[in-house]
Order: structure tokens, then sequence, then C-alpha cells
């Protein structure tokens, strides 16, 4: 765990110190609640709602609304296809809204030292009311929990990093290169059934335009419900 921890923090300083005097920070709050499930057999879904409060967690800074259908291909391997929609809150001007479709492969890698290890891989096709471009994005999750208990899933550690990189220029701004890295340090506390709540801290560094660095500290909770 230790050396999970490391590595995340090194991926973490490595993209974000090149523009240390280009660097802004805020602090906010990020609540995802996520249902998921079985509709028949190996069909299955996802819808989740998050609001982020940002700004110092003082206003929403952005909405987001995500829903997907899959195919359970094993107990390891789904693949899905969905869409998502974000509003972006300006001040004093009109709402920017984003449009996503999106394919989806959650992949459960093994149980090394203990744990699980796990994938999520995640190809994007965005649109914003604000050009006129789509935008390809790839996002690729590697997630690591580890129970604190022998025999036991009633408290796990948890660990994840999940990096962002454009394929394409866009006129609304998106750049071809590296996007963002996120990476999670926290507990996945286990809930009655199947269901779960994970909260820790999330680090995300974002490449700005103008070679400018967004850092942003994020507390984060997450339920997911499932059935």
């Amino acid at each position: 765990m230790r050396r999970i921890a490391l590595c995340l923090l090194a991926c973490t300083a490595l993209f974000a110190s090149p523009a240390q005097a280009a660097t802004s920070e805020d602090e906010q709050f990020w609540l995802n609640l996520t249902a998921m499930g079985s509709i028949k057999d190996e069909i299955v879904y996802f819808v989740e709602v998050q609001p982020r409060i940002g700004d110092g967690v003082s206003r929403v800074d952005q909405a987001l609304f995500r829903g997907a259908l899959g195919w359970k291909f094993s107990p390891s391997l789904t693949l899905y296809q969905g869409f998502a929609h974000v509003v972006v809150p300006i001040e004093g001007d009109k709402d920017v809204n984003e449009e996503r479709s999106f394919q989806q492969i959650n992949w459960t890698i093994g149980k090394p030292w203990g744990g699980e290890l796990s994938s999520r891989t995640r190809l994007e096709q965005r649109w914003r009311s604000d050009g006129d471009d789509m935008g390809w994005r790839v996002r690729e999750m590697l997630r690591y929990e580890k129970p604190l208990k022998a025999n036991s899933d009633a408290v796990n550690a948890l660990v994840y990093a999940e990096g962002f990189a454009a394929l394409n220029d866009t006129d609304w701004g998106a750049r071809s290169g590296f996007d963002q890295l996120r990476s999670f340090v926290g507990a996945e506390l286990g809930l009655p059934g199947a269901s779960t709540l994970e909260v820790g801290y999330l680090n995300q560094v974002i490449n700005q335009r103008a070679g400018n660095t967004r850092v942003n500290h994020v507390a984060s909770v997450t339920l997911f419900f499932r059935h």
C-alpha cells in the first residue's frame, strides 16, 4: 500500500512541478451519488449525479449527470455505452453546457497483495455550447483496494489514479496531450447489501491554457448503491 501511495504522489508531483510559477489552487467538495446493477441477466446499468462545490467550497463549480448501459461479459469484464451532461455555471453570464458520449471498459485485473486491482478505460466524445468542434479524450484509471481486517470488507483502504489525455484540439479550448491527473487516497466503507461509501482526499492537477496549471484539493464522498 505504501508503494502505491508513493507512486500516486510521485505522479502528481511530476505533472505539477513544471509550472509552479503559473499554478492556481482551490479547495473543493465533490459528492457523487451512483446507482448501479443488473437490468436483466448480463445487461447492466449505472446512473450518477455529481455536484462539485468549488471556489473555496462556496459555490457549485460543476454539476454532472451521467448514465450508461452495459454488457457483462464475465465477472471481471464489462463494456458500457453511456452519455453525460455537464453544466458549468458562469457568474454573470450564460452557463456552459457539455454533452459527452462515451465507451467504457471495466476490468478486474487481479488480487495482488491481498487486495483487488482494477482498471477503468473510458473514451469520450465531447461537445460544448461555447464551440462547434467535437473533442476526443481518453481516460485511464487504476484502482486498488485492500481490507484493513482479514476476511472482512467492512473497511478497505483505497487508492486510485486516473490520467486524462485529449486526442485533438478544439475551438472551445481543448488541446491535444496531457489534460489532467486525479489521485485519490481514502477508505471504502461497506454498507448493507453490496452498497459502499468512499471517503477521502482527491488531488486534481489540470493542464490549462497558456501553460498554466490548476490544482484542486478535493474532499470526495461517493455513495454506490448496488442492487
